[in-house]
């Protein structure tokens, strides 16, 4: 409670909580973001929507049965829902998926890496009692998140199969990659792993009109601009660059969305179901490791 004191003084902030629940009750509280692991996160996001607060909350969740949990109880007190996915608020999102039949015709086919350093075992993402996906949930989030926006958006999976590396330590899987076939013929390959010396955040998608390239499809440039490569033809091809500009951070425009959401009802679902499917990959090829 002092840390959160010292940090509300800091920032002008009028209130400060000792008790999630205390703040969940606060008549002056419209909107709760839900950033604790993910083995707490339903409780508090359930307790958060009955208590009339739109819901913001962190990703992965514990399974697709716990998000409709979410949802249902944000549903059932009039209150928004939305996931704290920010890369697919930025303009390149939108512009990707506006253009997809033009770039690619029917996506066939995305992959998608996003690997990265993480060794320090002390953190919540080595506890699996906390975050029990390990890698898989905290990083492979993204792989799927990227399959449920720019496969086509009736895409179905149909079978999974996936591998994992654990770490031999802890035994947290710190790495995984699998492939999902969806029910239109489409694929999704993905890697995910936190033992990687560099990072690679990237991301094909394939059609039979030619080719996206997204490098860095989870991050923006210093000047919130982002790129996407546009390959057509023969393996001679020139690919065209094609330069997204944005006035804001993605993680400024999650919040607009989420306040947009919020007030406006009509918009609601549409960011529930994106979670739900991609919650719903993530289970999928979990459960395909065993």
């Amino acid at each position: 409670m002092p840390s959160a004191r010292a940090f509300a003084e800091r920032h002008g902030i009028m209130l400060a909580f000792d008790d999630w629940k205390h703040m969940c009750e606060s008549p002056e509280v419209d909107a709760i973001y839900v950033a604790t692991p993910t083995g707490v996160r339903e409780a508090i996001a359930v307790y958060a929507a009955q208590s009339g607060k739109h819901v913001l909350a962190e990703k992965p969740f514990a399974s697709a049965a716990s998000v409709r949990r979410i949802v249902q109880a944000c549903r059932e007190n009039d209150v928004a829902f939305m996931d704290g996915t920010r890369f697919v608020h930025h303009p390149r999102t939108y512009a990707l998926k506006r253009e997809m039949q033009i770039n690619t015709g029917h996506p066939l086919s995305i992959t998608t890496a996003f690997q990265f350093a993480l060794l320090d075992r002390s953190g919540i993402r080595y506890d699996a009692a906390l975050e029990p996906m390990g890698a898989i949930g905290d990083a492979g989030w993204y792989n799927m998140r990227a399959t449920v926006e720019y496969l086509a958006p009736d895409a179905k999976p149909r079978s999974a199969s996936a591998v994992r590396r654990l770490d031999e330590t802890t035994g947290t899987v710190i790495a995984g990659a699998g492939v999902i076939q969806m029910h239109d013929g489409s694929t999704s390959t993905w890697d995910c792993a936190y033992d990687i010396g560099g990072p690679v955040m990237d991301c094909v998608i394939t059609g039979r009109e030619g080719t996206v390239r997204v490098e860095n499809f989870l991050r923006q440039d210093a000047d919130n601009s982002a790129s996407y490569r546009v390959g057509k033809g023969g393996p001679d091809a020139v690919n065209e660059v094609r330069r997204i500009a944005s006035e804001q951070l993605d993680g400024a425009r999650m919040f607009e969305t989420f306040a947009a959401i919020a007030a406006d009802p009509s918009r609601r679902d549409a960011w529930a179901q994106a979670t739900l499917r991609t919650q719903m990959l993530l289970d999928a090829s979990w459960a395909a490791l065993d």
